[in-house]
């Protein structure tokens, strides 16, 4: 190899590394302005509600161009800590948990076109319900055991109506959530029965389901009153089951 060779191998390499520095820098200055904005909001010198500087003062602040700043604004207002109006500065805002899972809506409809999605999600829906009510037989005051009771009865009331009966169904599931005292389990509740909602519109459709999905709830209920968590779970998982097999059944798809 000449000598002229080595030295254009040489120049090739000291150009694709600078571009290759320079690309990784950019990125290192946009995720360090986004991390410094975070930790802005976060400190105790911003609450919910109050006006962030301006886009021309942050740029001024940080040193960087306006697409920079807006970038990381933007990804603020997807992670629940900047409310963004059109003309206006930004907000601090308080993350919750809804907030969460509602970013997570088009991947749970993607997930479940999937094929087996629908599948995964019954799966995990039964894990994660068996051990929402294990838990509220563990730990169900006397005042949610009241709460359970109401929205037993609301679900009886509601049998031969398909819409009203749908609603209480999910409701009684809810306060199983609500009884852990934990937001997320609760976000997590509402947005798995949001995602399956087609499901359980088809299972009740088949004739005795309202009076079956009835009678589980009413077992289930007895279960989490005695404090009985293994009984509790062995109903639990029997009615999500159930549930499951109605609806591929009316599907035409046995597993």
């Amino acid at each position: 190899m000449t000598v002229r060779s080595i030295t254009r191998l040489l120049m090739e390499h000291y150009w694709e590394t600078r571009v290759q520095t320079q690309i990784i820098r950019r990125k290192r200055l946009s995720d360090e302005v986004l991390a410094r904005l975070e930790e802005m909001l976060l400190s105790p010198q911003y609450k919910p509600g109050d006006q962030i500087p301006s886009e021309r003062q942050l740029m001024e602040r940080f040193g960087v161009g306006r697409p920079t700043i807006r970038e990381a604004l933007y990804s603020l207002q997807k992670m629940g800590l900047l409310e963004i109006k059109a003309g206006e500065r930004g907000r601090v805002t308080k993350p919750t948990p809804r907030l969460l899972l509602n970013e997570l809506r088009g991947a749970a409809r993607h997930l479940l076109a999937e094929p087996e999605g629908e599948r995964h999600f019954q799966v995990a829906r039964t894990f994660f319900e068996v051990g929402l009510v294990r838990h509220a037989a563990q730990h169900a005051s006397p005042t949610d055991i009241e709460d359970l009771r109401a929205a037993l009865d609301a679900n009886k009331a509601a049998l031969g109506d398909l819409d009203a009966f749908e609603r209480t169904d999910v409701a009684f599931h809810l306060v199983l959530a609500e009884i852990s005292r934990n937001p997320i389990f609760s976000a997590i509740h509402e947005a798995v029965a949001e995602w399956l909602t087609m499901q359980r519109s088809l299972t009740l459709r088949i004739p005795n389901a309202g009076k079956m999905a009835y009678r589980s709830h009413e077992c289930i209920f007895d279960a989490v009153a005695e404090k009985n968590p293994e009984r509790a779970e062995s109903v639990m998982r029997d009615h999500l089951e159930t549930v499951a097999r109605q609806y591929w059944q009316a599907r035409g798809q046995m597993p």
